[in-house]
């Protein structure tokens, strides 16, 4: 929160994670975020300060979680009931425990939990990475480990953790240490990153959190919603499954944009693989803004498996055509944009989308099969609306399945901070293919703590020429070892490793960058490679 409104976001949690091989000392790793096996498609709930601020407490929370069930919400997929600021006391206890507000939670925090787990949802709590929150309560700065372990014995779930207060301290390293802190308390808990993209939350979070603020705080109306949707559009390459760029929470059905403007808000967050969280009163909703929340074809593109974030693929005078491809081939979602006031039609060319000759197109929003088309296809599209699409070049296109929820309990296992599990021996997969060479770039940067650490990288493309494919080289002066990658595929034979593209960020123009990253592990010392190369060229070092 800036002031205003912060977000408080949540994932649907499924276990499992880490694609790896190991086959005689060579191993891949794919593009994923933090370790944790959770949010690995986007957090799907509720926030309550958009609507409520600080006026909540435990009646209110536990109203929302029936109304969440009631309504059909949790069906389709939603499942977090977030507490944002001001749930505490303005002072710690003397032993320098955190303490819930005794007027606002008679029974304590946990027996929030317990009624929201015991309705099939989870719970998730609001803090600071600072020394105060946003609304002057006790940040964790200082206490990192102790409300860990507060939170967790709570029965917490999902944990948002915002800037305010934090004058003199490095995002990366606090978040990093809070993030570790997590870990080690023995409970499982979705990681939320709030610095509003201040410190370059992108480059960095996916080796941190699950998913990280791109923006400042969201307001109820068209131009800011607009705002943080373009600010989070320009760093798609950053998310994937288990990390997700993350505009704030939703404002659909809060009145301060017309029906057509919360459709077309929903479906911009869905195209963007952006985390869900509700910000509206679910105990008391329109019956459109609860068609709009409960569309599942819409939903399903948000939580499509593939987790690749859609970009902007046309832009003519406000009338833009975004896109995502999507599990199978030949699948894309797409949404046409009017930015406009009037109505105006907007043409999708299969030629900007990756597929070609004919295609079956349905309608997101109507629910109805469109028909096939070959090249094209043009649909009318109001002022401020959107027309939201599926195209398939490998059948009818859909409908698409309502998205079945998995609520699992929360396992209490302790993971190993900087340990990967082992996984299991599979064969090599072929690396992707390159193509074209130039001149690079390449800067990396490091966070470290005793025996493990993350490294951020950016490879910038100094050629004339775009490079359809890459792979970035270099070989380790230590004993270190890649456990986990985002934004681009590991393998490492030796102290060599090889760095190629993931499925979505190939492409690679002159002048552009790309930002992968790792967490590895080391013993005696973790010195910085000392050349790179870039398709076989070699780069200079920022």
């Amino acid at each position: 929160m800036l002031h205003k409104k912060r977000l408080g976001l949540f994932i649907p949690v499924f276990l499992m994670f880490l694609m790896a091989v190991v086959m005689f000392g060579f191993h891949t790793l794919q593009a994923h975020a933090v370790n944790n096996g959770l949010a690995l498609t986007p957090p799907m709930g509720w926030n309550n300060y958009n609507h409520f601020g600080c006026n909540v407490g435990a009646s209110v929370l536990e109203q929302q979680a029936d109304a969440m069930v009631s309504s059909g919400l949790a069906a389709a997929g939603y499942q977090y009931i977030n507490i944002d600021d001001c749930w505490s006391t303005k002072s710690r206890a003397s032993n320098g425990a955190m303490v819930p507000d005794p007027n606002k939670y008679p029974n304590g925090i946990t027996a929030v939990a317990n009624y929201v787990h015991s309705k099939g949802l989870k719970l998730g709590l609001y803090t600071d990475a600072g020394t105060a929150t946003c609304s002057g309560y006790p940040g964790m700065y200082g206490h990192e480990q102790q409300d860990a372990n507060s939170f967790a014995s709570w029965g917490i779930d999902y944990l948002k953790v915002d800037w305010c207060s934090s004058t003199g301290i490095d995002a990366q390293t606090e978040y990093t240490k809070i993030g570790n802190a997590l870990r080690s308390s023995g409970r499982s808990i979705t990681y939320s990153l709030c610095d509003w993209g201040q410190s370059s939350v992108w480059n960095w979070g996916p080796g941190v959190g699950n998913l990280w603020r791109t923006t400042g705080d969201i307001s109820d109306n068209w131009t800011s919603m607009l705002s943080n949707f373009d600010s989070s559009a320009a760093h798609a390459s950053s998310a994937a499954p288990g990390g997700w760029n993350d505009p704030d929470m939703l404002e659909v059905g809060n009145g301060g944009m017309s029906t057509t403007e919360d459709q077309t808000h929903f479906s911009l967050w869905a195209i963007s693989a952006a985390p869900l969280i509700l910000g509206n009163d679910m105990t008391n909703m329109s019956a459109s803004a609860k068609s709009i929340l409960m569309n599942a074809d819409v939903i399903a593109v948000d939580q499509d498996p593939r987790g690749v974030q859609g970009t902007k693929v046309s832009d003519s005078n406000g009338l833009q055509v975004w896109s995502k491809p999507l599990q199978g081939n030949g699948n894309v979602a797409v949404v046409l944009l009017n930015r406009n006031t009037s109505a105006s039609n907007i043409t999708v060319n299969w030629s900007n989308i990756g597929i070609s000759g004919s295609a079956s197109v349905r309608d997101l929003w109507s629910h109805s099969n469109v028909g096939s088309f070959n090249g094209s296809y043009t649909a009318n599209v109001a002022g401020h609306g959107v027309v939201m699409l599926k195209i398939s070049t490998g059948g009818s296109g859909g409908p698409t399945p309502t998205p079945t929820p998995v609520i699992t309990p929360t396992p209490k296992v302790t993971p190993t901070p900087g340990v990967t599990p082992t996984p299991a021996n599979t064969p090599t997969p072929t690396p992707t293919p390159v193509s074209g060479n130039g001149t690079c770039k390449v800067s990396y940067s490091v966070n470290q703590w005793q025996g493990g650490f993350t490294a951020n990288i950016t490879i910038t493309n100094t050629g004339t020429s775009t490079l359809n494919g890459w792979a970035l080289k270099f070989t380790f002066p230590g004993n270190q070892q890649v456990t986990q990658a985002w934004s681009g595929i590991a393998a490492q034979s030796g102290a060599n490793v090889t760095l190629t593209n993931a499925s979505y960020n190939a492409t690679l123009a002159a002048g552009s960058s790309v930002n992968p990253g790792f967490n590895g592990s080391w013993s005696g010392s973790n010195p910085n490679p000392t050349a790179f190369t870039l398709n076989g060229t070699a780069c200079s070092i920022a």
